[in-house]
């Protein structure tokens, strides 16, 4: 029998148990305590804290439309895929409680004024990720029905091609927003995008009256006959 005697490294585990067990009898001397807290101790921001805890603690809508739904409860829920290793599992049946929007599967006219509804009653700050072709630019269906890109009346942060994409497109398109979460998050997507301006302003009886007088009187300038 060979007895071998190998020096152990610094990162081993056996070493590390000891220099704690001589750290908390208080056998350590000045020097090498303040080294080893250096090493232990990070310093960061609130900020930076508080962006890492939101892109580690996803909690996207139950939601979805056609084919492509089926393969996000694949990634969600699926033994292969899982997406409880990126933090983003936690799938709620309720917009209240929800903080990412996966747009899975085609978008009619009608159904736009609901999807809009689901995402203003969503927590702030939110993020929505576009899934699919249809739901990118209505992929295989051109027809009056569908709407031709969710971004006509949703701000989307990222788009997930294929039809329908894989589970592991669906989960790269995850980690790319959690890549954009930590930079940013509290920004606005109006301010996000630029998209200053485009608010939507209830016009007031006084401006509809004015803009009705405007137009007749175009009007009748076409109708009066030139000399």
């Amino acid at each position: 029998m060979d007895v071998r005697r190998e020096r152990l490294g610094t990162d081993d585990l056996r070493v590390r148990k000891l220099r704690a067990q001589q750290l908390l009898r208080g056998e350590i001397g000045d020097e090498e305590l303040e080294r080893q807290v250096e090493e232990r101790l990070v310093f960061t921001t609130l900020e930076k804290a508080q962006n890492w805890a939101r892109k580690n603690a996803l909690w996207p809508l139950g939601y979805g439309t056609a084919c492509c739904a089926i393969e996000m409860i694949t990634t969600a829920a699926g033994p292969r895929a899982d997406l409880a290793r990126f933090g983003a599992e936690v799938v709620r049946a309720s917009p209240r409680q929800a903080d990412m929007l996966i747009l899975s599967g085609r978008l009619s006219v009608k159904w736009a004024l609901v999807a809009r509804r689901l995402y203003d009653q969503m927590l702030e700050p939110k993020w929505v990720i576009s899934m699919g072709a249809c739901a990118s630019s209505a992929g295989m269906f051109n027809n009056y029905a569908l709407i031709a890109g969710a971004d006509k009346f949703l701000p989307i942060d990222v788009y997930v091609p294929g039809c329908p994409p894989r589970p592991e497109a669906l989960i790269y398109g995850v980690l790319k927003l959690q890549d954009k979460i930590a930079k940013d998050p509290s920004l606005g997507w109006r301010k996000r995008y630029h998209a200053e301006g485009t608010e939507e302003v209830a016009e007031s009886a006084a401006g509809h009256a004015r803009r009705d007088q405007e137009s007749s009187a175009q009007n009748a300038g076409r109708d009066t006959p030139r000399e």
